[in-house]
């Protein structure tokens, strides 16, 4: 068996070590006698339907609002019907931070005109400038779904000026403990559609979360296959140590 990853926009989005979210997936397939492929998605990638087919996980991490800036258009009107497509058929994805916004509906600057998202993910986010603090921290949340991670325990970083607001018909990945999560106000963090993930915590998300980073193996494998896949149990003593650790942090 094999996982081939697609990684959208690798050298503009790898705020706070977002890349290492593909290391972590490498390496637990890689122990698991699982092929694992990376498959570099530029700007100048000409990405078409036969490649984006062979595409098992999407990834797209954060980044700086010029880095941004020098993707959107490309994202949104080059790649955009592909990676819809790829979602909507319920393969696995996981958008961190600034991808994560741009799968909205769209993104209202504290100045100038909306800015249009891709409108799979039923929300919007909104940046109110100096009116609202950012949202900075530690987070600790439990997950509300899918049910093979129900109520388990996510910890991260969060360093985010906009606030994205769900509709009903979008869930919420998880719900805050601690930390502001999606906007600071109702304690949900990231959101779940189909098989993708959208979050906000960086730093990177999966090394400190093993249980979600085998939810995005376990997917993508039983989407490709066909079938009923039980991952063969990995020793995370070290993960779970960070992941504790992190817990402490936020105390």
């Amino acid at each position: 068996m094999n996982i081939v990853v697609g990684h959208l926009y690798p050298e503009l989005l790898n705020l706070y070590g977002d890349r290492g979210n593909i290391i972590c997936l490498q390496k637990r397939c890689l122990w698991r006698g699982l092929e694992f492929e990376i498959k570099p998605i530029a700007i100048e990638t000409a990405l078409n339907q036969k490649e984006m087919d062979k595409i098992d996980i999407l990834f797209m991490g954060g980044g700086e609002d010029c880095g941004q800036k020098q993707l959107y258009y490309d994202f949104v009107n080059n790649k955009g019907r592909l990676i819809k497509q790829h979602i909507e058929n319920a393969k696995a994805g996981l958008f961190v931070c600034g991808g994560y916004q741009l799968l909205g509906n769209y993104y209202r600057p504290y100045q100038g005109q909306d800015i249009q998202g891709l409108k799979i993910f039923d929300m919007y986010t909104q940046h109110f400038g100096r009116d609202k603090k950012r949202c900075v921290g530690n987070v600790v949340c439990q997950i509300q779904g899918p049910k093979y991670l129900k109520n388990k325990t996510l910890v991260g970083f969060e360093n985010h000026g906009g606030r994205s607001f769900l509709n009903k018909s979008l869930s919420p990945l998880a719900r805050t403990n601690i930390g502001d999560g999606n906007n600071g106000q109702d304690q949900t963090e990231g959101a779940i559609y189909k098989n993708t993930i959208g979050t906000y915590l960086h730093g990177p998300i999966l090394p400190k979360n093993p249980h979600l980073a085998d939810y995005l193996i376990k997917t993508a494998l039983e989407k490709k296959y066909s079938q009923k896949i039980e991952l063969t149990v990995l020793d995370d003593e070290v993960e779970w140590t960070a992941h504790k650790n992190a817990l402490k942090l936020t105390k």
